[in-house]
């Protein structure tokens, strides 16, 4: 599957090289523009007064390639990151043991050894009053 999206995601790519210059080489309505500067006249030499309408005809068919083939692209990288995310967790789910209990750390207290009622933040048994200001400092000098 990857080698043909691979595959695809090139054929995209030359698409839309060979999109931007035939889009550069297009006759404007006004004869002015980068078609002009890239050489408009010698693509009427070579397909004729009527290359517009082939150079148009041939923008449309690598349009509809490129937006097809980027469709494709989107669906298929979808179903790819779908299938290694369902992969994933079946491998999580394998790995885990039925009836496993988890035990938490010895040091831990559990959950229940508070009594009901009691109000954690208006206990004042950790709480430590700041050391009175000893009287043997020297007195600071007025200004």
């Amino acid at each position: 599957m990857s080698l043909l999206l691979g595959f695809l995601t090139f054929i995209l790519v030359v698409d839309s090289i060979f999109l931007i210059l035939l889009i550069l080489i297009q006759l404007p309505k006004k004869e002015a523009g980068i078609g002009v500067a890239f050489g408009a006249s010698a693509t009427d030499a070579l397909f004729g007064a009527g290359s517009g309408t082939v150079l148009t005809k041939v923008t449309k068919r690598c349009a509809a390639v490129f937006l097809g083939l980027s469709l494709a692209l989107s669906v298929m990288n979808a179903h790819i990151s779908k299938q290694s995310s369902t992969r994933a967790i079946k491998a999580a789910e394998t790995k885990a043991v039925p009836g496993a209990t988890v035990t938490p750390p010895a040091n831990v207290p559990a959950p229940n050894a508070l009594t009901p009622g009691t109000n954690l933040l208006l206990t004042t048994t950790n709480i430590t009053t700041p050391a009175a200001p000893s009287t043997n400092a020297a007195p600071v000098p007025a200004k």
